[in-house]
């Protein structure tokens, strides 16, 4: 059953006409894709903060133990 939201967007779908009906519906499935990608790439992100973290930690390490060394970009 559609909540009422949905049923509301529905009834003013079907006052229009059938080419712009269509029009709607091609954007709300864009709009639909694209906060699934948000969703995806937010899950993606998620995943990692725990490898990132590290990282960081370990980096910093490298830098005060004298471990690391200044990027030279003539080198890349």
């Amino acid at each position: 059953m559609p909540s009422s939201a949905i049923a509301t967007v529905i009834k003013m779908m079907q006052s229009l006409p059938d080419a712009t009906q269509n029009k709607v519906v091609e954007h709300l499935k864009e709009y639909l894709e694209d906060i699934y990608d948000e969703k995806r790439w937010d899950e993606t992100f998620q995943m990692t903060q725990d490898k990132l973290v590290a990282t960081a930690i370990r980096v910093r390490q490298e830098i005060s133990s004298g471990q690391a060394r200044p990027l030279d970009y003539d080198q890349l």
